[in-house]
């Protein structure tokens, strides 16, 4: 999302359709149905104690790992068959499964709660049967058994096949609050069902099975950078179109409202101030008030009209502040800017935790620094660019001293981009193991040909060697790719990973999109992980930032789409929501975050906590979010740091055995476009 940029909002007008491109699957063969209560049950026993189940009953399995149902199913021919189990899990507690044919183990399915015992939903796997008798054998992985069983249907494989990437889009008919938005057609074994349209990371619109739109309701002289995907009834997500980068024409309203007047201020805190001020006036109307400093927004007041006050939180305490209120009116042209009020908040006092009083350049030179990891030392960190904009030599790996001094130790190999000016993927995370000391192993995560990858890299302290996968079937997108990686307090590796851009993987946890992970350092599913995967919570967008407090509990930060970035306290199994709720929503079995922010004033990146504080980097909101959390679940007042000062935060970590935190930019990336090198590490004191 681009720094400044407004929200955009579109309303699709679709084109013709294209019937003709659409694919027809050929005749669907029978299904057939097999109830679980006539099949072989070990460890479980036919009950009919609820509702809603098919036949003269289900099984209701003992809670027990190894209990199982084993179906004797029959095939018409070899081939790949779909599985489809009828079950209810009236608690909360997910119940993996291994399902097993004909002696091999296929895939493992989690079966979660759905509401009650008598709500009956499916899950599905393909499997290959062999032609006549074959054997499926359901059994429970967790000593909590497995859920209520209704049935199992076999019958056509689900499509699980992509549509194939759209063709390059371009703009026509372009105005100066819409535009027409063009592309090449996708294919697909059985039909593309829909388009939808992204202006960088944020989803705009949605198209039927057509190969035009009309996008309306946009902002005039405002640079949209457009891409197409396609998706199938079955749900399946193609891979992005290239953009379109298209500007929409000014407004033939060229007239400015008129300045506000008259602005003073009153009720101030160490963390806000209420202001009020005298109305412009515009030939058209105004539509918003925005209270800033210098040309950063702290605050927007809209409405039909907008009022005439606001009180701006987030103030860093003790700290000096220029404000002034500028009018805007629907084409976007703004008003000048009114008087300024000078105040000082009042000091911090005895602030829990500390707050930042110094902020030193450390080091320079840099093209999108992404990750850092200390090395055991706490002198010596690793740091990794994203991707430097140049054709070769990219995915640089740099030790860093604490004076800033910098030296190149390598280049983690087989990385890609996910575009060529946009995509935000390439070289991310980078965690150090903690027994470095003794095997020297280091960890990356990086975009690669088929998506993207957790590998492990040896460093003897002076060159990065080797190279070996941990964990692939990371789906890669332009946008939301994740990418923290991070040792937890017990030990095992953690990574967050986005949702690709196809937002329901997040809901799907046998997906490794839209999670964090927790692994061994060999890759495998950590001890304890709620469904026996590599999952370890679920339901994310986004999320770039983990940190652990006093307590060993897990903080995470998350992009939202158009409305609130989050801040979640992260716990085994939870869902927290996407692509459902952004923000707090109150949906059953989701998990509210414990602080939310406007899109424009975070878009969080890495997080860090010091001295039971967290530290939250935001990129578009261009500031160092401050953030104290307690014994208990709630967290304080947030306020902001060096607002507009530096441009895009990215990373933030803590220094090790001080007060201190490691800040870096990267307002080299496609929202920031700085040039090459113009990227900055911080020292930050706290005190």
């Amino acid at each position: 999302m681009r720094s400044g940029r407004p929200a955009a909002r579109a309303v699709v007008v679709a084109a013709a359709l294209l019937g003709g491109l659409l694919g027809v699957a050929g005749p669907a063969a029978a299904a057939t149905t097999y109830q679980a209560e006539d099949a072989t049950i070990s460890q479980g026993t036919a009950a009919h104690n609820h509702s809603g189940y098919t036949g003269s009953g289900f099984v209701d399995y003992v809670n027990t790992t190894g209990s199982y149902v084993q179906f004797a199913v029959s095939a018409n021919g070899a081939g790949t068959h779909g599985l489809t189990f009828r079950y209810a899990n009236g608690t909360t507690v997910a119940r993996p499964v291994d399902v097993v044919v004909n002696g091999t183990v296929v895939t493992t399915l989690v079966f979660s709660g759905t509401g009650s015992w008598d709500t009956w939903q499916t899950l599905s796997v393909n499997a290959s049967l062999k032609s006549g008798a074959n054997t499926v054998r359901a059994i429970a992985t967790s000593a909590n058994g497995g859920p209520n069983l209704d049935s199992l249907v076999v019958g056509d494989p689900a499509d699980t096949a992509r549509p194939s990437t759209p063709g390059q889009p371009s703009c026509s008919s372009v105005g100066s609050t819409s535009l027409t938005l063009n592309w090449g057609a996708s294919t697909d074994d059985v039909g593309v069902a829909a388009y939808d349209i992204y202006d960088d990371g944020n989803k705009i619109a949605e198209a039927g099975n057509v190969t035009t739109a009309r996008l309306t309701g946009l902002t005039p002289n405002t640079e949209y950078r457009l891409s197409v995907f396609a998706r199938d009834a079955a749900g399946n997500v193609s891979p992005p179109s290239a953009q379109a980068i298209c500007t929409t024409m000014r407004s033939a309203d060229t007239k400015a409202p008129t300045a506000p007047s008259n602005l003073a201020y009153s009720g101030l805190t160490a963390g806000s101030v209420t202001l009020k001020w005298t109305a412009s006036t515009d030939d058209t109307g105004v539509t918003e008030y925005r209270v800033r400093s210098g040309t950063t927004d702290y605050a927007t007041v809209t409405g039909a009209p907008p009022g005439t006050s606001a009180t701006v939180t987030g103030l860093a305490c003790g700290s000096p502040y220029s404000l002034h209120v500028v009018a805007r009116d629907a084409a976007g042209n703004e008003s000048a800017a009114s008087n300024t009020v000078t105040f000082t908040t009042p000091s911090c006092g005895s602030s829990d935790g500390g707050v930042p009083s110094a902020i030193t350049q450390i080091s320079s030179g840099w093209t999108i620094p992404w990750g850092m990891a200390w090395l055991p030392d706490g002198k010596t960190a690793l740091v990794t660019e994203r991707d430097d904009k140049v054709v070769s030599g990219q995915f640089r790996v740099y030790k860093v001293s604490l004076s800033g001094a910098r030296t190149l130790v390598g280049t983690v190999p087989n990385g890609v981009t996910t575009g060529t000016d946009a995509g935000e993927g390439g070289l991310m995370g980078v965690a150090v193991d903690p027994n470095w000391s003794t095997n020297h192993h280091v960890y990356f995560m990086h975009s690669a040909s088929e998506g993207n990858r957790i590998v492990r890299m040896t460093f003897d302290g002076t060159s990065l060697s080797g190279y070996t996968v941990l964990v692939q079937g990371i789906r890669k997108s332009l946008y939301h790719n994740g990418g923290r990686l991070a040792f937890g307090p017990d030990g095992y590796l953690y990574a967050t990973t986005g949702d690709g851009q196809q937002s329901d993987l997040a809901q799907d946890r046998d997906s490794l999109n839209g999670k964090v992970l927790r692994m061994t350092t060999a890759g495998k599913p950590a001890p304890g992980n709620p469904f026996g995967t590599l999952v370890y919570s679920y339901g994310h967008r986004n999320p770039q930032g983990i940190a652990w407090d006093s307590q060993g509990r897990l903080w995470e930060a998350e992009f939202g789409n158009n409305t609130y970035d989050e801040l979640n306290l992260i716990k085994p199994g939870l869902d927290y929501g996407w692509p459902t709720c952004e923000g707090a929503c109150g949906v059953s079995g989701m998990t509210n975050p414990k602080a939310t922010w406007p899109v424009n004033t975070a878009s969080p990146s890495a997080i860090a906590i010091v001295r039971n504080v967290v530290y939250m980097a935001a990129l578009r909101g261009e500031r160092l979010w401050r953030v104290p959390i307690g014994s208990g679940e709630s967290v304080g007042a947030a306020t902001a740091y060096y607002v507009g000062a530096y441009g895009r935060l990215r990373t933030v970590v803590a220094v090790p055995g001080a007060d201190q935190l490691w800040l870096s930019t990267t307002n080299c990336d496609n929202n920031g476009d700085a040039a090459p090198g113009s990227d900055r590490i911080f020292r930050v004191t706290i005190t």
